[in-house]
C-alpha cells in the first residue's frame, strides 16, 4: 500500500485547489474522508474509481461510523497557494493538518484519508471527485485524531 492520485484526478488536481482557493463555483471545497481498515480494496482497484460513490460503493471501503469523525470540509479560507519550485521544477500543493476531536475506538480501525473535490455545496457523492488516497492506518482510543498528509503537502505534480 502506499500513496496515489486515483485515476480521474491525473492532471487536475493543482487546477482543482485554485479553484477552491478562488471560491469557483461558490460553494466548492476539498474534503477529507477517513477509509476504515476492515474491507479495503487493493490501491490498484481504488484508484480506478471515479467519484467518492464509486470509492464508497458495496461493503468494502466504508467510512469509518460516528463516535466523533466526520469528513472534514476545507473551503477557500482554509487553503495556502500551491508552491511553484522552479528551482526543482515542480509544484507542492497542501492543505493544512486535520484533527479529529476525541474519536472513541468504537469507530473502529482507520485504514487511509481520501483528498476529494466537491464542486458545489449540494454535491452528491456521485458528484464528487477523489483526488488522492494516502495510507493513514490508526486506531482511535477517545484522543484527539490528528493527519499530516505530508510535511511538503498532500500532492506534487512533476
Amino acid at each position: 500500500m502506499a500513496d496515489f492520485t486515483f485515476n480521474i484526478a491525473l492532471g487536475r488536481i493543482t487546477e482543482l485547489h485554485n479553484r477552491v482557493r478562488a471560491n469557483d463555483p461558490s460553494g466548492c471545497a476539498l474534503l477529507v474522508v477517513a477509509l476504515a481498515a476492515a474491507g479495503i480494496e487493493s490501491d490498484a482497484d481504488l484508484k480506478d474509481k471515479a467519484t467518492l460513490f464509486d470509492v464508497l460503493s458495496g461493503t468494502t471501503n466504508e467510512v469509518p461510523t460516528g463516535n466523533g469523525y466526520a469528513r472534514k470540509v476545507l473551503v477557500a479560507a482554509d487553503l495556502s497557494p500551491a508552491v511553484v519550485d522552479n528551482t526543482n521544477d515542480l509544484v507542492n500543493v497542501d492543505i493544512p493538518d486535520q484533527t479529529w476531536t476525541q474519536v472513541l475506538a468504537a469507530s473502529g480501525a482507520w485504514a487511509k484519508l481520501v483528498i476529494c473535490y466537491r464542486p458545489s455545496a449540494s454535491s452528491t457523492d456521485s458528484q464528487i471527485v477523489p483526488l488522492t488516497c494516502h495510507d493513514f492506518a490508526i486506531t482511535p482510543d477517545g484522543t484527539d485524531v490528528v493527519a499530516q498528509i505530508a510535511a511538503s503537502g498532500f500532492f506534487r505534480a512533476q
